[in-house]
């Protein structure tokens, strides 16, 4: 498809502050925070943006091609939609927008266990091209239901989550009264007054809620009761056994998400896993470790050639993909920059933020003399 974006909103950082605008504010804090004093959210993307390219000007350079080959499917661009939790309480039917706007565009699009289209509608826009990222549940029988649920809906790749054995210490939210729904004060009923658009279009879609997770939730569930659902539900701290049962049972590409260290990265190549996501949960769950791109160099320098290098975390632009993947990543995922989009820019946000992304990270391998994303890392500056 063409590629076309509305040129009022040219950077991701317009989007940013249309976003901020158009939702209420505890909506904007969720999305666009990190965790205590988010430190690491902005370690993220500082450290990544100190990675310089060398630009090859008198070279010859054949036409530029983002196409980029991943598990057997050739992707139009080298990233894709990273899972996020909650999506349509950010922006009403964001899930859905979303993923049939990464279908078109023939992007992969990653649905999270807790956000609010469930596996079966995701898989209809998409064609059964989408991922899965898996919160790991307590209960054997539970996760099997779910393993069920995605091979029926034709899920080809399933993501497990390591990096959130506890709940993220994120002071806006607690602030906020966030939860599923939000807690209605009178702080919140203003911000939700404030917003008229968002407020209708919640209105028109209906509450969000966990959808993939309602036929195993009780029937007229409060706040209260929701919290303790989830506490007992899911056990998020992965080990060897969680994983090597689920890759038994997995017949299709299996990739952990959220590897911070060279000793989990070893364990996931020992188990046979397809794929690393290195990232650490966009800065959102630990302030305290390394940025991503500085736990990537050191499990890219380690085990390159042994299993797919992905990353997230702190990419936010078309040029933030490229210094990713002139790091050595293969694949690159971002999550609130095409929230932003959305929450900016409605049921267009989708289209519009791949598209910049393309345009952005087009522009750059042209500047560089790159004909493919996958040549980038001969571009890198040494050291850099």
């Amino acid at each position: 498809m063409k590629w076309h974006f509305n040129s009022k909103y040219p950077a991701v950082e317009d989007l940013r502050q249309k976003a901020r605008g158009r939702i209420p504010r505890f909506a904007f804090e969720y999305l666009d925070g990190g965790c205590n004093e988010d430190v690491n959210l902005h370690k993220n993307t500082h450290e990544l943006r100190a990675i310089e390219l060398i630009p090859h000007y008198l070279q010859s350079v054949s036409a530029v091609n983002l196409q980029t080959e991943l598990f057997g499917t050739v992707y139009d661009a080298p990233f894709g939609i990273a899972p996020v939790g909650l999506q349509g309480l950010i922006w009403p039917n964001a899930t859905e927008i979303l993923a049939k706007a990464a279908f078109q565009h023939n992007i992969p699009f990653v649905l999270s266990t807790v956000t609010t289209a469930n596996i079966e509608r995701v898989s209809e826009l998409t064609e059964g091209k989408a991922w899965f990222q898996l919160y790991h549940p307590a209960e054997d029988a539970l996760r099997d239901d779910l393993l069920t649920r995605l091979q029926a809906a034709r899920y080809n790749v399933l993501v497990l989550l390591c990096d959130v054995p506890s709940f993220g210490f994120r002071p806006r939210d607690i602030r906020n009264g966030l939860a599923m729904p939000p807690s209605m004060t009178l702080k919140n009923i203003g911000q939700i007054l404030s917003k008229p658009h968002w407020a209708l279009q919640t209105l028109l879609h209906g509450a969000p809620g966990f959808a993939t997770l309602k036929p195993y939730m009780p029937k007229n569930i409060n706040m209260k009761q929701l919290g303790q659902f989830m506490d007992k539900t899911f056990n998020g701290r992965l080990n060897e056994e969680k994983i090597a049962t689920i890759r038994d049972k997995w017949k299709g590409k299996l990739v952990v998400k959220g590897v911070a260290s060279e000793a989990d990265a070893e364990m996931a190549i020992r188990l046979g896993l397809d794929g690393i996501i290195v990232s650490n949960h966009g800065g959102r769950q630990i302030d305290v470790g390394e940025s991503a791109i500085h736990s990537f160099v050191a499990i890219e320098k380690k085990f390159k050639s042994k299993i797919k290098l992905m990353m997230d975390s702190g990419i936010r632009s078309g040029p933030d993909v490229a210094r990713a993947l002139a790091s050595g990543a293969e694949f690159t995922f971002l999550g609130r920059t095409f929230m932003y989009g959305v929450a900016a820019l409605g049921s267009s946000g989708g289209d519009h933020t791949i598209s910049l992304l393309k345009t952005q990270l087009q522009q750059v391998l042209n500047q560089v003399g790159c004909s493919t994303p996958a040549l980038l890392p001969n571009y890198l500056k040494p050291n850099g």
